[in-house]
């Protein structure tokens, strides 16, 4: 008698039973949720080919709005008027300010690109707290712009006054000049997120309400230096707006943070 015969007459089945399949529908383990990196770079294109065209959509609609736009900025000037020392200036001038309208124009699509690339590494309770802050931070970066809008015929007031009989400033060159509004526009608003980094900070532990607060003579310091080098107007009221409304979304942050339990 062979092994095979001894088996079976000794009640041994011939064949192992085989583990039931998942049901149809049965969630896959977690550990195959995981996205590996290739699929992290290839989300991440993804969002950025998206970013992307949507900055070029906005630029060509502030390729538009750029004439106008270049116009309301030399009127700030007291000589109404810069000097294009290239025969490509007005040409790369518009370009300029056509990128950062299409920028601030593209800002809702660029937030959400960058929530939908994050918001799959956060847990279920982390996406329900930050997600309301997605939406303020548009608000904060159109705040920024706001301000430097405010601000920004000080500053051209104080620099100006440097000039004298030797050097000149009854036309300006026009690349530095929009080298110089557009930055700023593009400076003021990315600023005021400041508000969302405290906060992200404090839900990995990072920062916490308590800690913030005992820190709070030094941030005034901080907002105070940041302000007064950030408006160079000569007046007291543009660093007082600027660095008030960085100090009070501050405070703001902070209640927050609080409430959320930090």
């Amino acid at each position: 008698m062979t092994d095979a015969d001894a088996l079976r007459e000794g009640g041994v089945p011939e064949r192992l039973p085989t583990p039931p399949s998942p049901a149809p529908g049965a969630g896959a383990p977690e550990a195959e949720k995981v996205m590996s990196l290739v699929d992290h770079l290839g989300e991440l294109r993804t969002r950025l080919v998206r970013s992307i065209i949507a900055v070029a959509v906005g630029s060509a609609i502030g390729f538009y709005a750029a004439p106008r736009v270049r116009a309301t900025l030399i009127q700030l000037l007291p000589s109404d008027q810069v000097q294009a020392l290239g025969p490509g200036d007005a040409f790369a001038i518009t370009l300029r300010i056509s990128v950062v309208i299409g920028i601030i124009l593209a800002m809702p699509v660029l937030l959400y690109q960058l929530w939908a690339f994050v918001a799959p590494g956060l847990t279920a309770g982390e996406r329900r707290t930050l997600r309301p802050w997605v939406p303020l931070a548009l608000g904060f970066f159109a705040l920024g712009v706001a301000i430097a809008w405010f601000v920004l015929p000080f500053a051209i007031t104080f620099l100006l006054q440097f000039s004298d009989e030797y050097l000149t400033a009854d036309q300006l060159a026009a690349v530095p000049y929009f080298d110089f509004v557009t930055t700023m526009f593009l400076a003021f608003g990315l600023v005021m997120e400041f508000p969302i980094v405290l906060y992200a900070l404090s839900r990995v532990g990072i920062a916490t309400s308590a800690r913030l607060g005992a820190s709070r003579r030094i941030v005034i310091l901080v907002i105070a230096v940041f302000a007064a080098l950030a408006t160079p107007g000569g007046d007291i009221v543009s660093p007082i707006i600027l660095g008030g409304t960085m100090y009070g979304l501050f405070e703001l942050t902070v209640v927050a943070i609080r409430r959320s339990g930090k």
